[in-house]
């Protein structure tokens, strides 16, 4: 149990992004920081007095500390646009597993286990014609069609994805792995617009399913990750359509009523067009530029918006199910929530 215990508060002072010191002096000196460290490493057991002190310095629920770890993350892959610090990779780190934990306890009361399958997992992927293969034989097996994907999110918790959203600065795009080496796991930027989350969500994606022949270098497999992420938004067949075959010029609006229909941010679809031959190279290299001239051009202002919601649901779902079937308490809903009781009692309405 000291074992335990203390691996639960060095996990919790790592998502809050404390150290030993820092930890102590939130809790005005009355544990010191080298007591937290024995604390942390199972020399001492905390008693009652001393883990409500740490849930509060914490935020978090005192069961938090008796949860057993059960939740390993393995094969992450993070995608950032700048180099996190490590502190902030640890906060990420630990955060991802106390909502994966969170999550399968909820599903455990319930009696739902996930099945997760990998549809395309067969396929070698090699180049970006066999990501487009792929993304066609997904598209059938899921029965998506070529028309917009109305809700990135809702599509990958039907499929069994557990998707997390981080409240996390800029320098975050997004992660993906597997949480005990078989529960797909998706984790993305809460704060991004809704074209940048389906894009990321769906990149992860990639990385999850696409089966990569050995031989291609990270960069190589980002790029088709981009590939299969544009593919996914925008099939082959949809943007064909939308811009036909070949194109010498590409107006602003065309862009911009795509964006809105399907979901995409304008230059994804450039992308788009310029990995399918639709634009050349020289065409895409001056949008580029024309984009990177402007704060404005980057942040597409004024340039269409999807009028779609990207939010994760089902685990809010699950727990007002099980807290209106009497499955779990009240009490124990909130816990799993991570909130405060009353915050939660005021959420909830039953009929």
């Amino acid at each position: 149990m000291k074992i335990l215990i203390g691996n639960r508060i060095k996990s919790a002072r790592i998502m809050a992004g404390l150290s030993l010191r820092e930890l102590s002096a939130k809790q005005e000196g009355i544990v010191s920081h080298t007591a937290i460290k024995k604390y942390e490493d199972g020399q001492l057991m905390p008693d009652g007095k001393t883990l409500l002190a740490f849930a509060k310095a914490l935020n978090v629920k005192t069961d938090y500390f008796l949860r057993p770890q059960n939740i390993e993350i393995s094969q992450l892959e993070f995608r950032k646009r700048s180099r996190l610090p490590q502190k902030k990779l640890k906060i990420i780190r630990e955060s991802i597993i106390d909502n994966i934990e969170r999550y399968l306890e909820l599903e455990s009361f319930l009696n739902l286990q996930s099945e997760f399958s990998n549809p395309i997992q067969n396929k070698i992927i090699r180049n970006g014609d066999d990501v487009e293969e792929a993304v066609g034989d997904l598209l059938n097996i899921w029965d998506l069609g070529t028309n917009a994907i109305p809700n990135v999110i809702e599509l990958l918790e039907d499929k069994e994805v557990k998707v997390v959203e981080l409240d996390a600065d800029d320098g975050f795009d997004g992660l993906s792995g597997f949480a005990n080496k078989s529960i797909p796991v998706i984790v993305i930027n809460k704060s991004f617009p809704v074209e940048r989350k389906r894009f990321t969500a769906l990149h992860e994606l990639g990385h999850l399913l696409l089966n990569f022949q050995p031989t291609l270098e990270l960069k190589e497999r980002e790029k088709l990750c981009r590939r299969f992420a544009g593919a996914m938004l925008l099939p082959r067949d949809a943007i064909y359509q939308e811009l036909g075959m070949k194109r010498h010029n590409v107006s602003l609006n065309e862009l911009a009523y795509i964006k809105e229909s399907y979901g995409i941010s304008i230059q994804a679809i450039m992308a788009r067009a310029k990995d399918l031959a639709i634009i050349s190279d020289d065409q895409f290299v001056r949008f580029r530029i024309w984009v990177n001239k402007h704060e404005e051009h980057k942040k597409e202002k004024g340039l269409g918006e999807y009028k779609g919601s990207e939010i994760s649901t089902r685990f809010n779902q699950l727990l007002y199910r099980a807290t209106a079937e009497e499955i779990i308490s009240m009490s124990k809903a909130a816990s799993l929530a991570n909130i405060k009781l009353a915050s939660f009692r005021d959420q909830f309405m039953t009929i």
